[in-house]
């Protein structure tokens, strides 16, 4: 599992379980959103089939899993809405997909003595659909190793929780997010990927969303609205004009998750007075934001309103 960027502890967690011969058959996954326990899981799914085969290296077990003819591996996740593959997906997974492991688990598994089942993620299961998939927890199939990732453990039945070897995802460090930034968007200028290591908090899944959305310039517009309060309402209007367009959409969605985020990056550097101001113009910001989603509010005036949030840090 090298090629999973950061996560030393879980990963030296499972991998000694792993190497034990004893490992435990329910792990669940938690952490942020988009912090990389999908990708950690796929890892230890390969490498958990490539050893049950007895190969040396894990290319082919890779190849199997990859052209989704592993018959040892099962991915449950959320579906694309009426079977079109480029479709919304579907609101959670439903007990029909649990339901689809029966046959599975009524064999014995063909390239070695285990077989692994992905949850991706447990908590958009619907609640019958965890009942069902509870049996199974409960009363393991032979050689059957569940990894379960859920961004919100606590939302969880307790006896799923309870049936489960918790493994926990911290964030990235700043030096691990540059890595992968680099690796996956290596045409992206260096402010850019400055603006993308900020934005995902050490989630580079979060981080991604806002690729190519030229993040970098967004906050560089915050900044100078933050240091300078922008009197004359010039850079508002500029990004006003810039965001509110329809075709600016994918911006403007990013600039709503930004904002809150950028005025929290401002409490550690304030105290008393200033630290109050930063941290009501974040609690502020994040009511706005999620009312313009709901709401479907006017992009141009939530834009202008939030930017005058940010320049309240000004004063």
């Amino acid at each position: 599992m090298s090629t999973i960027r950061g996560h030393a502890a879980a990963q030296a967690a499972f991998d000694a379980a792993a190497a034990s011969g004893q490992i435990h058959h329910a792990w669940l996954l938690t952490g942020a959103q988009g912090i990389g326990k999908a990708a950690f899981a796929r890892e230890a799914a390969i490498g958990l089939l490539a050893r049950s085969a007895g190969h040396a290296a894990d290319d082919r077990t890779r190849s199997l899993i990859n052209a989704g003819a592993h018959p040892d591996y099962r991915i449950l996740e959320r579906l694309p809405k009426d079977g079109k593959p480029d479709g919304d997906l579907a609101r959670s997974i439903t007990i029909a997909q649990v339901r689809s492991l029966q046959p599975l688990f009524a064999t014995t598994p063909s390239l070695g003595p285990r077989r692994v089942v992905l949850i991706d993620a447990i908590d958009d299961l619907e609640r019958a659909g965890a009942n069902a998939l509870l049996k199974n927890l409960e009363e393991p199939p032979a050689g059957t190793v569940f990894l379960l990732i859920s961004h919100a453990p606590g939302r969880l039945l307790p006896t799923i929780r309870s049936r489960c070897r918790l493994l926990r995802f911290e964030p990235l460090a700043e030096r691990d997010m540059r890595t992968v930034l680099a690796d996956l968007l290596p045409e992206a200028s260096v402010e850019e990927q400055d603006a993308l290591v900020r934005a995902g908090c050490g989630a580079p899944g979060r981080a991604l969303r806002f690729a190519g959305l030229d993040l970098d310039k967004i906050d560089a517009a915050l900044g100078t609205i933050a240091r300078d309060g922008d009197r004359t309402n010039a850079e508002r209007v500029k990004l006003m004009r810039a965001l509110s367009l329809k075709a600016a959409q994918p911006r403007y969605e990013a600039f709503l998750d930004r904002v809150p985020t950028f005025l929290a990056e401002q409490a550690p550097y304030r105290a008393g007075e200033a630290l109050r101001d930063a941290l009501d113009a974040y609690d502020e910001a994040r009511a706005i934001a999620a009312s313009a989603r709901s709401l479907s509010l006017d992009p141009g005036g939530t834009v202008f309103e939030l930017a005058g949030v940010v320049a309240r840090l000004a004063r």
